[in-house]
């Protein structure tokens, strides 16, 4: 949208210079349904109202969804802000809202909402980016260079001080540092990468033709807008090997597996556990000593997706095995498939309490 507004003018340019973070598979943007909605998929919304900021990444998720799906006629779409929809779902003024990061979560975590679609069934990338206008690119090329220093070295500080960093965000941002923690921790939604990779120009464009059929924004021209020279600057400055980064892609599904489940204590921090029944066993005690939980984590089997363990669906098979989902649909399946059944944390919890 920056990048078509500014070129439909006659003088005034803008660069795409850099990403900042990304979830291969679409991850940050959601549909949320109200917590005591009977809607578990997005085919039951035939009929029902949807808000979404429009124009937004949410929104043009919301449209590729009910595009696949085949509903697109039979939804009511309505024009909301963030605040204006999470504040509906909670007071179940509307059927279902679909948001970008860290909505979905916020409204899961304070237990207003629940996910029923992730952005990560699209399949197309979630990008964060940082734009300039070029006048001011080309005449202080140092300050452009020197802000992208600052990205690199931000996500690598980041990357290895996650729950100092998320404290700090609480502050700045009055989002919980619970929430802020799935998306920047290990294992978690955002991968900070600024490189400009080929499949992420290939998503910015499909992003692009949808704007254009729905809103009818101007063309755009993304050999003249998009430019690495900026970063490739930055990298060479501090060192580092920007074609190495560049080539180098998350995929969640993969390289979440094996990866901890965590419980984050009041008093003792993050906590990790190398498997499910262990993670339950220590909540349980946890529960038994009073002890406070901020949050507890587990990963979505289907995508690899660091979930809230409290909205999560965990499946015990009839081996006694555990696997936690991320929607109903997905678990109901893995049950029939391993003979087993559909339970949540409190269930699931409760057998690894001592009997008296």
């Amino acid at each position: 949208m920056n990048g078509a507004k500014f070129q439909e003018t006659d003088s005034l340019r803008t660069l795409y210079i850099a990403g900042t973070g990304y979830n291969l598979k679409g991850s940050g943007n959601a549909v949320v349904v109200p917590a005591a909605s009977d809607i578990y998929s997005l085919d039951q919304l035939k009929g029902k109202s949807v808000s979404t900021p429009v124009g937004s990444a949410a929104w043009g998720m919301l449209l590729k969804a009910m595009q696949d799906t085949g509903i697109t006629e039979e939804v009511s779409l309505k024009n909301q802000s963030p605040a204006v929809g999470a504040a509906n779902i909670a007071a179940g003024k509307i059927d279902a809202h679909s948001d970008f990061c860290p909505w979905s979560e916020i409204m899961e975590f304070r237990g207003t909402g629940r996910k029923i679609y992730d952005g990560s069934e699209t399949g197309v990338p979630y990008l964060h980016g940082v734009v300039v206008r070029q006048d001011f690119a080309e005449e202080h090329p140092e300050v452009v260079t020197a802000f992208l220093k600052a990205v690199i070295e931000a996500g690598n500080w980041i990357e290895e001080n996650p729950s100092e960093a998320v404290d700090l965000m609480e502050k700045w941002t009055g989002v919980e540092k619970e929430v802020l923690y799935i998306y920047f921790s290990n294992g978690g939604h955002l991968t900070l990468d600024p490189t400009i990779k080929d499949k992420w120009v290939d998503a910015l464009k499909l992003d692009h033709t949808v704007l254009v059929k729905e809103k009818a924004i101007p063309p755009l021209d993304f050999d003249e807008w998009i430019t690495e020279d900026y970063i490739k600057a930055a990298y060479a400055d501090l060192g580092m090997d920007y074609e190495a980064d560049k080539a180098a892609i998350v995929d969640p599904e993969t390289a979440n597996a094996g990866l901890p489940v965590e419980i984050w204590h009041a008093r003792d921090g993050i906590l990790q556990y190398k498997t499910l029944p262990e993670f339950l066993k220590a909540v349980a005690e946890f529960q038994g000593t009073g002890a406070k939980l901020n949050a507890a984590y587990v990963y979505d089997k289907a995508t690899g997706l660091k979930l809230f363990a409290k909205t999560a669906y965990f499946v015990l098979g009839e081996d006694g095995a555990y696997e936690t989902f991320l929607r109903k649909p997905d678990a109901e399946a893995h049950a029939a498939e391993v003979k087993g059944q559909v339970i949540d944390l409190p269930t699931a919890v409760a057998a690894f309490i001592p009997s008296e």
